[in-house]
């Protein structure tokens, strides 16, 4: 009788004991199935596909040195949970064709958890259907393109302010000094539609009519042509809208050629590469900016960049700022999702985000606005090669 019952009570010691060791195999399993690519329990692996040589060389730079900085900060402390972040970046040339292959290896071939900080308007929109087909969010494009915010697209969280809200304002400005013969010439791509179809509907919200509106090509621009165009309408103010590389070409043989008119051009060449190429022809042009001064010590985020570019050795410039903030976004979207890291949870976790100040830099989303900041000002490039508010 009593081997009867020890065998019984061995039998279930066996059957409960089976049954747990299942139980944690099918946890452990799920665990492995449902886990996102790009999360280890030690790193986060972002990806990002940006113009590491080519026309934006010298702004990628600057821009990725701060993103850097912030980072290494974050990783310095422990990372997000006790997870460090890793950015493996692939060079694009500022090619569009390019950035969408380099998605799809990130994508496939590196299984990044998300995408980060990639720059260009139409090299945005080439990867925007892999972003659709594989479930993969891009955190803050340096791209200001309205394409990218309405209609909100899911996966794309946007951080800086639209060119046209930048295109409004110096429309705004030109007009409030009394200047109205206001000139546009841009790049011939989507960017450049974009900044026109802004510098369209301000010039008409003040009942102006454009001193002339021109274009030239991406790839191949003539400058001489270009230039010649500005110099025969001659306006008062002139947008410049197109990449560092040949907006200071432009610039520099308009001026060089006696065109006198006030030039103004967009954040995306708020660099001080961009400063440097435009030698003595930078003091006067004015640039619009989508982040507070990177200088600005009163202000916390100004303090915070401070430090992270000293400890880095990241440029102080607006395009590093640009990068700091992108990544201060990011991390934020990180710590939201929590320590279980999915794809969706992070998009929710980014829509949390509603009036949050980063320091002197108010950002929103929501799951009907993809925003981010609105923030825009003017500067004008000093004698000194500095930017002045």
């Amino acid at each position: 009788m009593n081997r009867g019952t020890h065998s019984n009570n061995g039998d279930k010691h066996d059957t409960s004991w089976h049954k747990t060791l299942v139980a944690l195999l099918l946890a452990s399993t799920a665990c492995m199935v449902s886990a996102e690519d790009g999360i280890t329990d030690s790193t986060i692996l972002i990806g990002q596909t940006i113009g590491l040589t080519g026309q934006i060389a010298g702004a990628v730079k600057e821009l990725n040195e701060g993103a850097h900085a912030y980072l290494a900060g974050v990783n310095k402390s422990g990372g997000v949970f006790g997870r460090k972040i890793k950015i493996r970046t692939l060079d694009d040339k500022f090619d569009p064709a390019l950035a969408a292959v380099n998605a799809e290896i990130l994508i496939k071939q590196e299984h990044v958890f998300a995408l980060f900080q990639n720059r260009g308007t139409p090299h945005t929109e080439a990867i925007l259907p892999i972003l659709t087909a594989s479930g993969v969010p891009l955190i803050a494009p340096s791209t200001g393109a309205a394409v990218f915010h309405a209609p909100v697209n899911h996966f794309v969280f946007n951080v800086r302010a639209k060119y046209q809200d930048e295109i409004a304002k110096a429309v705004e400005q030109f007009s409030t000094v009394g200047i109205r013969r206001i000139g546009l010439i841009h790049v011939d791509d989507s960017f450049g539609n974009d900044a026109l179809a802004g510098f369209t509907g301000a010039m008409m919200a003040r009942k102006l009519t454009p001193a002339m509106i021109a274009k030239f090509d991406r790839v191949k621009p003539d400058i001489a042509v270009a230039a010649g165009t500005v110099l025969k309408s001659n306006p008062g103010a002139l947008i410049v809208v197109g990449t560092a590389t040949t907006t200071a070409h432009l610039i520099k043989a308009i001026r060089a050629q006696g065109g006198q008119m006030q030039v103004m051009t967009l954040s995306n060449n708020a660099s001080q590469a961009f400063v440097k190429s435009l030698g003595s022809a930078a003091a006067g042009v004015i640039v619009s900016q989508i982040t507070p001064a990177p200088d600005l010590v009163s202000s916390r985020l100004g303090q915070e960049f401070k430090v992270a570019a000293k400890a880095s050795g990241a440029t102080v410039s607006y395009a590093a700022m640009e990068g700091f903030v992108a990544a201060k976004v990011l991390v934020e979207g990180l710590r939201r999702a929590g320590r279980n890291l999915t794809r969706e949870g992070l998009i929710r976790a980014l829509e949390s985000m509603q009036r949050v100040d980063l320091g002197g830099l108010m950002l929103s989303y929501s799951e009907h606005d993809h925003t981010g900041s609105e923030f825009v000002e003017l500067t004008m490039i000093g004698k000194s090669g500095q930017f002045i508010r």
